[in-house]
């Protein structure tokens, strides 16, 4: 309780969501195939479409320095595709591009966050990425969950991933590292590699 207050703020209307709290391992096994008969892609394990807004503000250093506020440097930034065959793969060759244009090293990377639609695309992103998110990299990589457990707000999917990543480095050392992925459907993929200041 608690994890998401700096990033919240109260809007008049429904403060509930539309998820199902009590899932049991049986129901979720018999959700039909969503794609494809025998596939395994359900709606257990994908993400709702969710409301959700964020704002990120870009501000020269000098302002946000005199502003005595915490703030992230962006380093770079990259869109890439892939074949449109491959839904959610799109990170992959984005993360790689930004990595390879700053010079960085994944594995100096304090934070990840990926927004993926649908389970599997995660797992598959982070096995090619070379990261474990359901062991060793657990406290890296979408630490507090992902699109399955926060929702996937179309539209606002990369300012809120920014902003989630903004909020679990709050109050590292400058310099600390964080990287944001999004999958944007159609084989595009976007990330960016971020430092805290």
């Amino acid at each position: 309780a608690g994890r998401f207050t700096r990033e919240i703020v109260p809007v008049g209307g429904r403060t509930d969501d539309q998820r199902p709290r009590v899932l049991r391992p049986q129901s979720l096994a018999r959700l039909p195939a969503a794609f494809v008969p025998g596939g395994t892609v359900t709606a257990g394990n994908s993400s709702p479409v969710s409301d959700g807004a964020a704002a990120v503000a870009v501000v020269p250093e000098r302002l946000r320095a005199a502003a005595g506020l915490p703030g992230l440097r962006l380093l770079a930034g990259a869109v890439a595709g892939c074949d449109p065959a491959l839904p959610g793969w799109g990170p992959v060759p984005a993360v790689r591009r930004v990595l390879r244009r700053t010079g960085a090293d994944l594995e100096k990377v304090a934070a990840v966050e990926i927004v993926e639609a649908f389970a599997a695309q995660v797992l598959a992103v982070t096995d090619a990425l070379g990261l474990d998110p359901l062991g060793a990299d657990a406290g890296r990589v979408c630490a507090d969950g992902g699109a399955l457990a926060l929702g996937h707000p179309w539209g606002a999917s990369g300012a809120v991933v920014v902003t989630r990543l903004f909020s679990r480095l709050l109050g590292a050392p400058s310099g600390t590292l964080g990287l944001a992925a999004v999958a944007v459907g159609g084989g595009l993929g976007i990330a960016a590699l971020f430092e805290v200041v």
